[in-house]
């Protein structure tokens, strides 16, 4: 029988009656002729409480026990799940990332998926199991221990199977019924985007958008996974939510899919730094080793052998990042005159395929922002997607005035 993966997110699961709702959902699909491999999250609130309790036991936490704890959450759900079904006449199991075995690197924490083997889930629907209640999140180590793949995980879990499995589809049921034009609750122009491609989604979640893991996009990208976005609290139908697939498979679209924001950024710049081959490298070097995540980095021009470096990154990484240049400078590997931080800015971003073709949104993108009266600090570009680093008092007005600039409210 084809292979459809679903996967239920913590709101989505977060009750006995939301579990029921999605059992129903899932009930549909196996009346259609799928067999069904459910992917499922922690109760809303559950991991975060794990989390806690791990950090109040012991704040310097061995991080093979941390993930033996917070991936308990995914369990519970998953045997839940397993008996909802059956009560309801579906011949459901539940199996942990160890049952599988779905085998990871022994990255705790933030392990990633290497294999998933199909033989054991396959004989058991040969056998007449016509549901596979997975725990999302986890997995195997090749020393036999259990692992996590960082918070959001359940998405990367979904894809891999549906890649894995060959699934004719991937859905991620959420709190949200798809992927919107940019944040409804900036701009209540926002429109709920039929299609959209796995380059622009892949852009949005890294540049802010929630609403799909990065990693599990990258991954639905490399093995042309489609996926569909959709809320678990709706009427269910054919054209529900957004599809994330090929850009062939798009029609037409706007110059511009949709607007992201990162509220929680930070630029920081080294001031009068010397100006010399391997400057850079010098300096980023010791940021990836601390774990800063760098983002944006912008080089003034030199005079007199000196110049400024400028670079954002996550507002939690701040102190990380000046105790890395302070030891940088300590050891001589780089000379700097002050490292200057400001910890009040947001990213704003515009997103889209069409760029590729379409000249003067750059401009049209800096006008919408001058007209507000809102200065830009730092600029990127790539391919697809223009960020700016602005005020962060001014970010939802930048969204709202982008947004009504490319008349995203309006379809292609």
């Amino acid at each position: 029988m084809p292979v459809l993966v679903m996967k239920f997110g913590g709101t989505s699961v977060a009750t006995l009656d939301r579990i029921k709702r999605a059992a129903k959902r899932v009930g549909v699909e196996v009346a259609k002729g799928y067999d069904v491999i459910v992917i499922v999250s922690a109760m809303s609130g559950k991991t975060n409480e794990l989390v806690g309790w791990v950090n109040e036991t012991s704040p310097l936490f061995d991080a093979r026990e941390y993930d033996a704890v917070v991936s308990s959450g995914e369990n519970v759900t998953a045997g839940l799940m397993s008996l909802t079904l059956q009560e309801m006449d579906v011949p459901a199991r539940s199996w942990q990332g160890w049952q599988v075995p779905l085998k990871t690197t022994s990255a705790h924490a933030s392990a990633r998926i290497e294999e998933i083997p199909t033989d054991n889930i396959n004989a058991k629907f040969a056998e007449g199991m016509r549901v596979a209640v997975v725990a999302g999140f986890q997995g195997i180590s090749p020393e036999g221990r259990i692992t996590t793949l960082g918070r959001g995980g359940s998405d990367t879990t979904a894809v891999a199977f549906a890649a894995a499995f060959d699934a004719e589809r991937c859905d991620i049921y959420t709190d949200v019924d798809g992927v919107y034009t940019t944040d409804p609750r900036i701009s209540s122009k926002a429109r709920k985007l039929d299609k959209i491609a796995f380059e622009e989604m892949l852009e949005l979640a890294s540049l802010g958008a929630k609403v799909l893991q990065t990693r599990s996009v990258e991954l639905a990208m490399r093995y042309k996974v489609k996926l569909r976005v959709l809320s678990s609290f709706e009427e269910q139908s054919d054209d529900a939510g957004t599809l994330v697939c090929d850009e062939e498979e798009i029609m037409e679209s706007n110059v511009v899919a949709g607007v992201a924001y990162s509220r929680d950024e930070a630029k920081m710049t080294l001031l009068s730094v010397a100006d010399r081959p391997g400057i850079a490298a010098a300096i980023f070097g010791p940021l990836s080793e601390a774990g800063v995540n760098v983002d944006m980095i912008v080089q003034n021009i030199s005079e007199d052998g000196r110049t400024d470096m400028t670079f954002s990154c996550p507002t939690d990484q701040v102190k990380r990042a000046e105790k890395a240049m302070e030891d940088a400078q300590a050891s001589g590997e780089i000379n700097y005159q002050q490292l200057v931080a400001d910890t009040d800015v947001a990213k704003v971003s515009v997103v889209g395929i069409g760029m590729r073709s379409h000249a003067g949104v750059a401009a049209k993108m800096f006008d919408a922002l001058s007209s507000e009266g809102i200065n830009i600090k730092v600029i990127t570009t790539s391919e697809i997607k223009i960020s700016v680093l602005i005020d962060r008092k001014y970010m939802e007005l930048a969204v709202q005035a982008l947004h009504d600039a490319f008349e995203l409210e309006k379809a292609a």
